[in-house]
C-alpha cells in the first residue's frame, strides 16, 4: 500500500486537515480520511470535501486542447504554450489593460502569488481578480474600513466560548458543515444559542433555537433596528466605545427609530428584542453571502460589525466573523495581489509599490496604482485577451449572457483541472493538476497556513498551475527563474515581502509547517503564531485594544437600508435569491459529471398553486429581465412566500441576476432580483430594462 501524505482539503474554506493514500495501479487518490493530527479539525471530515478530493465527479481535462476550425482539438504542451503567449503578447502589445487576469480560491498560495506577480508585474494590468470580489469583497472592505486591516479577529477557538452563536445570511451547515459541527457542539450546553438571520428557513435555521427572517435584501435596516435598541435599553458598552472606538456620535445621529427601521426589514419587534439580547451576551456574528453579495453588502457587514463594537463584542468569545467561500480566498487576498499588494500592502502607497516593483524587479511604473474594476469591470471593458485559471466566468459572473459574449469576443485561455462552460469557449485549453497532484500550502478563513501536498504523480498531459503560470511568465517577461518553480522557493520570496506588514507570514516556513501541520498569522518569527487579533488582555492595566487605523481606533459607519435596485412590480412580481446546495461549489465542476442536469427551484406551495396553470410537468420557467431558465419545481414552505430559490452555481442561474455592483467592494448584487414564472413552451425573451 501507498504511505499516508497529510494534505489540507481544498473543498471549502474551513481548512481541515486530511490523509490521502495514492492508489496502488495507476495514478488518482484511493483513500482519504481527515487528520487526527491537523489541529485545525483534529480529524473531522465532512463527505463532500473526502468524496471531491478522491473521486470528483467532473470531467477531467488530460490534455491540452487548442481551437482549430471552430472546434477545440487535442494537441501538444508546446503547441498550447505557444498559442497561449502568442494571444497573450499581441493583447499586451496592444494595451497592458486589453489582457484580464481572472484567477481563483481554488489555488494553493504559491500559485495565487505567481499568477498576481505576472498579472501586476508581467503584464501591468489593471484588469486582474482573484474571483474574491465574487464573494468576500464586501466583508474585506468592512473589515478595513472598521479596522484598518482585513481578515476575521476571531478564531475557531472563540467558538466554544461563545455563548450566543448569531449566523446572518450564511448557511454554514451546507457550505461548511465541520465548522457548523463545531458551533452545534456548543450550541449543546447549557444556555448556549444559535440565532439564524436569513429569509429563508435554511438547513442552519432547521438546526437552531431561532430563525428571524427579514425581507430580502433588508438586513441593514434590521441590524440598525437591533442597535437602536440597543442604545435605547441602555446596553452600549459605554467603556470600550469611549477607548477604543471612533464615529459613534455621528452613527447615534443618523441611526433610525428600532420600530421603524424593525418595520422596513419586515420583521417584528419582538425579534428585535432577540437579537439585541443576544448581543447583550457573549457573542459571536458570523456572516456569508447573503451579506455580501448586496449593493449595500460593505454597509451591511459594517452594520453588524458596529453591533459587535457597540456591545463590546471584541474579544476572545465574541466578534464579527466572515464565513469565507472558497477554500482559499483568504490566501489569494493575503498574497496574490488582487485588492493590496502581497501582506496587504496598500496599492495606493507609492512606498509599497516600490517595494514590490524591486523586490519583483520590475519597473515601478508597470504596477497599476490601484486594484482595478471587479470582474463585472473587466469583462465589461471589452478585454482583448482573457485568461481564466480555475475558475468558470461563463457560470459564476451576474448576467451570465453578457459575460459569455465579452468572452466570445477575447481570445481566451483556460486552465483547470475540469472542462467547464468557459473551457468550452476558450481558445485554449491547458488541463491542472487537481488538489491531490498539487502541492503548496493554503489558507483558511481564520488566517491559518497549512501545506497541500500531492499524493499522485500529476498524470502525463497535465500540469501544476504553478509550472503553468511560470512557463507563460518566463516566456513573456522573464518573470522567473524555472517555468517548474520549487513551490517552497516562490512561498519563502511570498512570505519575504509581507515581512513588518500586518499580514506578516515571514516566520512561516515549510520546516515549521512540517513540524506544526498549520500556523496562523500573523507570524513576524518562528516563535508566534497570530490569535485574536487587535485585543490584548495581558497589560498592567487590563485589557486594551489597538487597531492598524489612522487614530489607532475602530470606526463605526453610518449606512443606512437604501432601496433594492430592482424590487418586484407588476411584470415581474417574485423576488429570486440564490444560494449554496451541498455539491454547489466553483460552478459545481467538481461535483457534477457532464451536463449540469435540472435547475431546481425552490418555491413555497402557495406561491406554486398560484402558478398552477403556467406548471408543465413539475416544469416552469423562471424569467427575469436578463434571460430565462427552465426549472424543476421544489416546493417547500421553507421559502418564503413570493420568492424563487435557486442554486448559484448552476449554469443557468446566472443568466437572470444582476451585476450591479457595491459601489465600495464592487462586489455584484447576487441575491435578489426582479423575475416572473411561465410555462416552459411560453418563455418570452427577456424585457428590455425600461
Amino acid at each position: 500500500m501507498s504511505d499516508w501524505v497529510p494534505t489540507t482539503c481544498m473543498r471549502c474554506a474551513v481548512g481541515c486537515g486530511h490523509v490521502q493514500q495514492a492508489a496502488d495501479i495507476g495514478y488518482g487518490i484511493d483513500t482519504v480520511r481527515g487528520d487526527a493530527a491537523h489541529p485545525v479539525n483534529q480529524g473531522l471530515a465532512c463527505a463532500r470535501g473526502i468524496q471531491e478530493s478522491r473521486d470528483p465527479d467532473g470531467q477531467w481535462l488530460t490534455r491540452p486542447l487548442v481551437r482549430s476550425g471552430g472546434e477545440l482539438r487535442q494537441t501538444t504542451w508546446d503547441v498550447a504554450l505557444a498559442r497561449a503567449v502568442e494571444g497573450l503578447r499581441e493583447a499586451h502589445e496592444r494595451d497592458p489593460d486589453s489582457v484580464a487576469v481572472l484567477g481563483s480560491g481554488q489555488q494553493t498560495n504559491e500559485a495565487a502569488y505567481a499568477l498576481g506577480k505576472l498579472a501586476r508585474g508581467g503584464f501591468g494590468t489593471r484588469n486582474y481578480d482573484a474571483n474574491t470580489t465574487l464573494c468576500m469583497a464586501s466583508a474585506v472592505t468592512a473589515y478595513y474600513q472598521a479596522f484598518g486591516s482585513d481578515a476575521p479577529p476571531c478564531t475557531y477557538a472563540d467558538i466554544e466560548d461563545a455563548d450566543r452563536h448569531v449566523v446572518w445570511g450564511a448557511n454554514p451547515a451546507v457550505a461548511h458543515p465541520v465548522m457548523f459541527r463545531w458551533i452545534r457542539q456548543a450550541a449543546d450546553e447549557e444556555d448556549v444559542e444559535i440565532i439564524v438571520v436569513d429569509p429563508v428557513r435554511s438547513e442552519t435555521a432547521e438546526n437552531s433555537e431561532h430563525h428571524v427572517a427579514p425581507d430580502p435584501g433588508k438586513d441593514l435596516a434590521l441590524a440598525r433596528a437591533v442597535l437602536a435598541r440597543i442604545v435605547e435599553t441602555d446596553r452600549v458598552d459605554e467603556a470600550f466605545v469611549e477607548s477604543a472606538t471612533d464615529g459613534f456620535d455621528a452613527l447615534l445621529d443618523v441611526l433610525p427609530d428600532a420600530e421603524r427601521a424593525a418595520e422596513t426589514a419586515g420583521v417584528p419587534t419582538a425579534k428585535v428584542d432577540l437579537l439585541a439580547d443576544a448581543l447583550d451576551q457573549q457573542a459571536l456574528v458570523y456572516w456569508g453571502m447573503g451579506i455580501n453579495q448586496h449593493v449595500q453588502g460593505t454597509e451591511t457587514a459594517r452594520a453588524l460589525v458596529d453591533l459587535t463594537l457597540a456591545t463590546g463584542n471584541l474579544r476572545p468569545g465574541g466578534g464579527p466573523f466572515s464565513l469565507t467561500g472558497q477554500a482559499n480566498s483568504m490566501g489569494t487576498r493575503v498574497c496574490s495581489s488582487k485588492g493590496s499588494w502581497p501582506g496587504q500592502r496598500a496599492f495606493e502607497d507609492p512606498n509599497h509599490r516600490r517595494t514590490v516593483a524591486d523586490r519583483w524587479d520590475v519597473p515601478v511604473d508597470r504596477l497599476p496604482d490601484d486594484p482595478g474594476p471587479g470582474p463585472v469591470g473587466v469583462l465589461e471593458a471589452g478585454p482583448d485577451a482573457v485568461w481564466t485559471v480555475a475558475t468558470n466566468p461563463v457560470a459564476g459572473m451576474p448576467e451570465a449572457d453578457t459575460a459569455r459574449e465579452a468572452l466570445g469576443d477575447a481570445f481566451v485561455v483556460a486552465q483547470d483541472a475540469f472542462h467547464t462552460e468557459t473551457t468550452e469557449l476558450a481558445d485554449v485549453v491547458l488541463p491542472a493538476a487537481t488538489w491531490g497532484e498539487s502541492e503548496g500550502t493554503t489558507t483558511n478563513m481564520e488566517r491559518t497556513i497549512s501545506r497541500v501536498r500531492a499524493a499522485t504523480e500529476v498524470p502525463s498531459g497535465v500540469r501544476p498551475d504553478l509550472d503553468i503560470i511560470a512557463t507563460i511568465g518566463s516566456r513573456l517577461f522573464g518573470l522567473f527563474e524555472s517555468t517548474s518553480p520549487d513551490p517552497e522557493s516562490i512561498f519563502e520570496e511570498f512570505t519575504a515581502l509581507t515581512e513588518g506588514t500586518v499580514a506578516d507570514c515571514s516566520g512561516i516556513t515549510y520546516d515549521r509547517l512540517e513540524d506544526a501541520h498549520a500556523v496562523r498569522w500573523p507570524a513576524p518569527d518562528v516563535e508566534s503564531a497570530g490569535g485574536y487579533r487587535y485585543y490584548d488582555a495581558d497589560t498592567d492595566e487590563g485589557e486594551s485594544w489597538s487597531f492598524p487605523t489612522v487614530s489607532g481606533n475602530a470606526q463605526f459607519s453610518t449606512g443606512r437600508q437604501a432601496a433594492l435596485p430592482e424590487p418586484t412590480d407588476d411584470d415581474y412580481p417574485l423576488t429570486l435569491t440564490t444560494a449554496r446546495e451541498a455539491d454547489g461549489y466553483n460552478t459545481g465542476v467538481r461535483s457534477r459529471g457532464g451536463a449540469a442536469g435540472d435547475l431546481v427551484a425552490r418555491v413555497h406551495p402557495d406561491t406554486v398553486d398560484e402558478h398552477a396553470d403556467d406548471v408543465t410537468e413539475d416544469r416552469l420557467a423562471v424569467v427575469s429581465r436578463r434571460g430565462s431558465a427552465t426549472a424543476r419545481l421544489d416546493p417547500d414552505e421553507g421559502v418564503p412566500r413570493g420568492m424563487v430559490w435557486l442554486p448559484i452555481h448552476h449554469p443557468e442561474t446566472n443568466r437572470l441576476t444582476l451585476s450591479e455592483l457595491d459601489p465600495q467592494s464592487r462586489e455584484p448584487h447576487f441575491k435578489q432580483c426582479a423575475v416572473r414564472l411561465t410555462a416552459p413552451e411560453a418563455e418570452l425573451p427577456p424585457a428590455t430594462a425600461d
